[in-house]
């Protein structure tokens, strides 16, 4: 998942309708953002270690999924 679609999906769930939003708003749904997109990208990581059977792989792996190779 990309910023924008957490962003887009608080969206739609009603964290911006706010009747008048505070001005860091925009800041506030990145951070949200920033931190559900690095437990998702660590659970995907936990997952690739339990399930790879050469620690090479996962680490390439994980590599890739955090952006890193």
């Amino acid at each position: 998942m990309t910023q924008d679609e957490i962003i887009e999906m608080a969206r739609q769930a009603g964290i911006c309708s706010w009747l008048k939003p505070p001005e860091d708003v925009k800041d506030r749904l990145e951070t949200f953002a920033k931190l559900v997109a690095a437990k998702e990208q660590d659970r995907c990581c936990s997952i690739v270690f339990a399930q790879c059977e050469s620690d090479n792989v996962a680490q390439r792996t994980v590599n890739v999924i955090r952006g890193k190779a």
